[in-house]
């Protein structure tokens, strides 16, 4: 099995600087709308991200566009080097400072540009 989060944005290219540049994401995969990007595929260390713009959401398949302005989808990741993903955070605003859990896990949260809440995280 595996599972691939869909994030729904209104723009995706606000988004690529933040996984792209900053997480260290590569795109796989681009499909335009319009003028635009439509859809995207980003990949990092087995792990794989898809981005699809509202607008292409509503026009292939309108029963699923978001409703409200509100994102409904938080991203836990683990990742194996939390100093490296403190490093591609620094300077970027946090939503959640760095904590320890009760559950054994270093954590820091983020919104990416697309509104989407991002915890990383890391086994102590």
């Amino acid at each position: 099995m595996k599972l691939t989060p869909v994030l729904m944005v209104e723009e995706i290219e606000k988004s690529l600087p933040f996984w792209v540049d900053r997480m260290g994401f590569t795109k796989t995969v681009d499909v335009p709308e319009g003028g635009r990007l439509g859809f995207v595929i980003l990949v990092r260390d087995g792990a794989e991200i898809m981005m699809q713009s509202i607008a292409s959401v509503l026009k292939d398949q309108p029963q699923f566009a978001p409703k409200g302005d509100a994102n409904n989808v938080g991203l836990f990741v683990e990742v194996e080097d939390f100093a490296d993903a403190l490093r591609r955070l620094d300077g970027y605003p946090l939503t959640m400072p760095e904590r320890t859990t009760f559950y054994g896990m270093r954590e820091i949260g983020v919104h990416e540009p697309g509104g989407h809440i991002v915890v990383f995280a890391a086994k102590m």
